[in-house]
């Protein structure tokens, strides 16, 4: 089975098992048994899916300003453990095709395996909600024939990144392409690194 046949409906269904309940609160019920790769993408299609709602709510024009610090804060650390789940992703891509003999002319690629997944997860969920864009009844015709426009694109666009994901796994296992992850070191939220922590001390 090619890997985004297998991510692709455990994206959807991570995203129609949160709009059951449509609350950022909603505890997971991750249905995958755990560390395999199945409960690594339902979680991380989980993670993508509340920080997509809680974006929407820190917007709400007048919310307190007390509860937008909280879910900004809540954000954050949702950012780090988004980027942390990558990074496991692409450690089982890692340990895949680790005795792979890599050709004397393969290259490296922009992005990771994972961090091309991430875009996939992202893009799960743009298709979902412009799809209840189209299906609207209270938008008027050319909200929902504008939208219609866009979900064409999204569906196009998940088309060409699944084969673009693809090609690249199929690189990485001729040996064409070779993997080298960097860990995204983020500064803000280390009190050794963000200078606004630190100076507190």
């Amino acid at each position: 089975m090619k890997f985004t046949a297998l991510a692709l409906p455990i994206f959807d269904q991570s995203i129609n098992d949160y709009h059951k309940w449509n609350n950022v609160d909603t505890t997971i019920q991750n249905p995958y048994p755990v560390q395999s790769i199945e409960y690594y993408l339902y979680l991380k299609n989980w993670i993508d899916t509340v920080q997509w709602h809680l974006e929407d709510i820190i917007r709400e024009p007048d919310i307190n300003p007390v509860n937008a610090l909280k879910i900004k804060r809540i954000i954050d650390k949702s950012n780090q453990d988004r980027t942390d789940l990558v990074e496991l992703i692409d450690n089982y891509f890692l340990d895949r095709y680790k005795d792979i003999e890599i050709l004397q002319d393969a290259t490296i690629n922009t992005e990771s395996p994972a961090w091309a997944i991430d875009r996939l997860s992202i893009l799960a969920l743009k298709i979902y909600h412009m799809q209840q864009e189209v299906n609207r009844t209270n938008a008027d015709r050319a909200h929902r024939d504008a939208c219609e426009k866009k979900l064409q694109i999204l569906l196009e666009q998940r088309k060409d990144l699944s084969i673009a994901i693809e090609q690249l796994i199929d690189d990485i296992e001729a040996g064409k392409k070779y993997m080298k992850v960097y860990k995204q070191m983020k500064m803000y939220n280390d009190p050794a690194l963000n200078p606004v922590l630190y100076g507190k001390e």
